[in-house]
């Protein structure tokens, strides 16, 4: 794959360049800023790109801001966002700009780097066009239930499924972790469309739009 790397600490981009290119990947770009990112982007139309949350001049939500920008310049274009914190509604504010068209969309912790097996995984996932979601990101988001949760129609084991799709994990996936057959998850998933009355459309557009709804509430 062809990637984009945006992070300010020259190590962790000095070392992801080295794990990518010993992966057979090709780095098109290695950039610490924002706006760099963005030309970066625009220029290459990588596979996919790695972006770290807080970048210079502030350190606050300038990947997060550029990552968006970027994705508005060259819709549909992969990114996976790199946090050293839980931060939800930076996760909730990137996964708002996917829609009908998808394009992969992640955010990892930064220590999910470490497992390489597993960030590699998630790399893979993103480029190829499915919404990969660290699993502390969602723990937490169980905290943020409201009293009008739109999520309170559904079972105990359709809030499991749902909590896995929004890992990222496919239908088989979700199978084996459960313990359980790919017919019962796709009935679940049936089950969670309904519930939260998404309209029919493709079924990663539905996919998205469920993860939206529960990152939501």
């Amino acid at each position: 794959m062809r990637i984009v790397i945006a992070d300010d600490a020259v190590l962790l981009r000095e070392g992801l360049i080295r794990l990518l290119s010993e992966q057979g990947h090709q780095v098109v770009a290695a950039v610490g800023d924002g706006e760099a990112l963005v030309e970066a982007v625009v220029a290459h139309r990588p596979d996919v790109s790695i972006v770290d949350v807080r970048m210079p001049p502030s350190h606050t939500d300038e990947g997060l801001r550029a990552a968006v920008e970027a994705r508005r310049l060259v819709p549909r274009t992969p990114i996976l966002v790199l946090s050293q914190y839980v931060e939800v509604s930076y996760a909730d504010d990137l996964l708002a700009t996917t829609g009908a068209g998808g394009g992969g969309i992640g955010y990892l912790l930064k220590d999910r780097v470490a497992a390489i097996d597993e960030f590699l995984d998630a790399l893979d996932r993103v480029a190829a066009g499915g919404t990969v979601l660290d699993p502390e990101v969602v723990g937490q988001l169980f905290a943020r239930r409201r009293r009008d949760d739109p999520l309170r129609e559904l079972t105990p084991r359709e809030r499991e499924v749902l909590a896995l799709m929004a890992e990222g994990r496919s239908n088989t996936a979700i199978a084996r972790a459960l313990v359980v057959s790919d017919g019962a998850v796709e009935k679940h998933v049936r089950n969670i469309f309904t519930k939260l009355n998404l309209p029919p459309d493709t079924e990663q557009h539905r996919r998205v739009l469920a993860v939206l709804t529960y990152l939501r509430n």
